[in-house]
């Protein structure tokens, strides 16, 4: 077996485990809820559209909750806060940015633009609203985790070929935290999203949850070390 087929084999290995662990997690209360009367060393916000919302789960299904039962059951006590709002383009998250902020949060994972380019929106316009975001968080010295997004393929090569480098440039212009894909291992999966085949189903946010832990705690060593400096 060749190097490279064991490293795979490793991750989805270790991806089913945090899966597993999730799993057994569900009954917990998660979000806002989770947190309270419970230790808390930061604050995570989810910013983001119906696939950060949870559109036809319950909240306690979508992955911020999710995502807050797995980082406690790891040792990590952190608050994660479900701040997704349903059919919202990245002009409407650019637009409330000052309210995400009231919340204080130290680390922002932001997932916008999926919207705009269901609806063929320039990824220039696009680009240009998650740089301001990304410029505002940076302001107040928050820690992002940027999640990167694809589009259907039915838009043309052109226009996904500059839809998916959006994230890519802006991850590393500004220097953040990016995530390739926040649906790897979900898009186009039948089983594992709603009849609409956008929203994943719970199982589906247990993938995602799972799939962005890692670099949630990557966020989280950040910000840790911010503390120490």
């Amino acid at each position: 077996m060749s190097d490279s087929a064991s490293l795979q084999i490793v991750r989805k290995s270790v991806l089913l485990f945090l899966v597993l662990a999730a799993a057994m997690l569900e009954g917990t209360p998660g979000g806002i809820a989770a947190s309270e009367g419970l230790q808390s060393d930061g604050t995570i916000v989810a910013v983001g559209d119906s696939l950060t919302e949870g559109l036809g789960v319950s909240e306690n299904q979508a992955y911020p909750a999710r995502l807050e039962r797995l980082l406690r059951s790891n040792g990590y006590a952190y608050s994660v806060v479900n701040a997704g709002i349903s059919g919202e383009t990245s002009s409407g998250a650019r637009s409330r940015i000052r309210w995400v902020l009231k919340l204080k949060p130290d680390i922002v994972i932001l997932e916008t633009g999926a919207n705009d380019g269901l609806r063929g929106i320039d990824p220039q316009l696009i680009r240009e609203n998650i740089s301001y975001l990304l410029q505002q968080l940076a302001s107040r010295e928050v820690i992002v985790v940027l999640a990167g997004m694809k589009m259907l393929s039915n838009l043309g090569p052109e226009y996904t070929d500059a839809f998916e480098k959006v994230y890519r440039d802006a991850a590393r212009d500004f220097d953040v935290i990016g995530v390739p894909f926040i649906l790897e291992g979900v898009a186009g999966e039948p089983d594992l999203n709603q009849p609409d085949g956008i929203h994943p189903t719970a199982e589906g946010y247990a993938i995602i949850a799972a799939h962005l832990y890692p670099f949630v705690v990557k966020a989280i060593e950040r910000h840790r070390q911010k503390a120490t400096d």
